[in-house]
């Protein structure tokens, strides 16, 4: 297997072409931060659910996708910030995602968090990615 120099992009990317095409489920080697990008996902209603498979140090991570009469509960899975150019935004600069209907997903020093948590709490941080 190759080494991926952006892991969340990874992610992402193999969440959106599992979207596409229909699957149920995705797997991907799990992180701390792939781990709380997906407990998001969830409570955001975004997937079903996620596990860990421990079978090596690292683990795999399974993710079910959620889909209402097939069409997928994810419509768009965009990456803001990246290894080569990082976009940090303060709480009252957060980007709106679809005039509210999306996500941000944003790492702040009090964790990751959505872009409605970091203004409720007034923290910025760099925005990892727009869900919708």
């Amino acid at each position: 297997m190759s080494s991926v120099n952006d892991p969340i992009s990874d992610m992402l990317t193999r969440i959106r072409n599992a979207a596409m095409v229909g699957k149920r489920v995705v797997e991907m080697p799990a992180s701390k931060l792939r781990r709380e990008i997906a407990k998001i996902l969830v409570k955001q209603n975004f997937v079903e659910k996620f596990v860990i498979v421990a079978d090596d140090k690292q683990g795999w991570m399974k993710i079910l996708l959620r889909y209402t009469d097939g069409v997928p509960a994810i419509q768009g899975l965009v990456r803001v910030s990246s290894p080569g150019r990082r976009d940090y935004a303060g709480f009252d600069g957060l980007p709106k995602v679809k005039n509210g209907l999306g996500i941000a997903i944003v790492s702040t020093s009090k964790g990751v968090l959505t872009d409605y948590e970091c203004r409720a709490q007034r923290v910025g941080g760099e925005v990892l990615c727009k869900v919708w």
